[in-house]
């Protein structure tokens, strides 16, 4: 098992946070990335925060969002679509989508919503 699947959410939050807010973005943006990803309300997204939960036991509980196959490009230097690990590549789709929102893009883009 990989160390960082018992990561806590406590801890990698705040280093969220801090990376989005650096560049000009709030913290509920950065809320609403996560609960798009993982399917948590603000209250379950909360509850895991504070309860430490571990990445893994954090993704088990999530309901991934059907368009996070949509999620495409390179974070940490791998192509995320070919991570073929699933809970890894979970990690590194919110990985992306932080960056993304740290990066500036619109949000319709990161939610990958259509373009009306």
């Amino acid at each position: 098992m990989h160390q960082i699947y018992g990561l806590s959410v406590a801890k990698l939050y705040p280093l969220y946070v801090a990376k989005v807010e650096r560049k000009g973005r709030t913290t509920a943006e950065l809320d609403e990335i996560i609960e798009w990803l993982t399917g948590f309300d603000d209250a379950e997204l909360r509850r895991h925060i504070d309860a430490g939960t571990p990445l893994d036991e954090f993704f088990a509980a999530a309901r991934m969002n059907p368009s996070a196959s949509l999620i495409t490009g390179v974070i940490c230097g791998v192509r995320v679509e070919d991570i073929e690990e699933p809970l890894m590549q979970q990690i590194r789709y919110l990985d992306k989508l932080v960056d993304e929102l740290a990066r500036g893009k619109a949000m319709e883009k990161i939610l990958r919503q259509p373009v009306a």
